[in-house]
């Protein structure tokens, strides 16, 4: 069965415009999780989804610079954009990816696969009951369970992609992945200054290659002053865009 992954990747930011083609430690935020992706060994394919924003002209260079195919689609329903990527190739699983985590771990990538094939579910996903830090989450879905909720999913659905699965587990074949010990307490997304100025000494200290989850909750272990810097940060609520 075919495994592609989607990246979705846009310059437009509500609090920190531009991340994904930041520079970070020689490779922008997008390269570092397209590498990631791929590194985990279990994608046939991976396409960056993006808008057709002029402001995303600068996305679709980056992804030709990294070798990686692009399709674009709207701004705001980023399930429409995940629906034309499948239309242009044939994918039984497809796994979700977003271009603000640069820490993205090949490994948990890797593991999720596995028990998502092995499970015969129609989605699994690290953050329902969540263990790891955010930014290192993982989601696999089937894909013709995507285009059945092209027909049911609506308003912030549509944004989040997935969201309308897990929001009906009753309908859908649901599984919640844990990884232990919980880690949850760790923010290692990019969407703010905070975000960056943590992330940016975590990849000052460990180079260039991915580094692994507990590795790197050690590591801030014995740097709460780094771990602090973003501690702060509310996520947004699932209903704003």
């Amino acid at each position: 069965m075919t495994t592609l992954g989607i990246i979705q990747a846009r310059m437009g930011s509500t609090r920190l415009p531009g991340k994904v083609l930041r520079d970070l430690g020689g490779r922008t935020v997008l390269d570092r999780v397209a590498r990631a992706a791929r590194e985990s060994g279990v994608l046939d394919d991976l396409v960056v989804a993006t808008t057709i924003e002029p402001a995303d002209d600068a996305v679709v260079a980056e992804c030709a610079r990294i070798g990686v195919e692009c399709y674009r689609g709207p701004v705001d329903d980023v399930l429409t954009r995940f629906l034309g990527v499948l239309e242009t190739r044939s994918a039984e699983h497809v796994m979700r990816f977003t271009a603000d985590c640069p820490l993205l771990d090949p490994r948990l990538v890797a593991r999720a696969h596995r028990v998502f094939t092995a499970s015969g579910a129609d989605y699994l996903t690290t953050s329902i009951t969540r263990t790891l830090p955010r930014g290192l989450d993982v989601e696999a879905v089937r894909g013709p369970v995507l285009k059945e909720i092209d027909k049911l999913a609506y308003d912030h659905h549509r944004t989040h992609v997935t969201s309308y699965i897990y929001s009906h587990p009753a309908d859908f074949d649901v599984i919640g992945m844990t990884v232990l010990p919980d880690l949850s307490y760790l923010r290692l997304t990019l969407d703010t200054e905070d975000d960056w100025r943590l992330i940016e000494a975590i990849v000052d200290h460990f180079g260039d290659a991915p580094v692994a989850v507990r590795e790197l909750a050690d590591w801030l272990a014995d740097r709460p002053e780094l771990a602090g810097l973003n501690a702060h940060i509310a996520q947004k609520e699932l209903d704003q865009a």
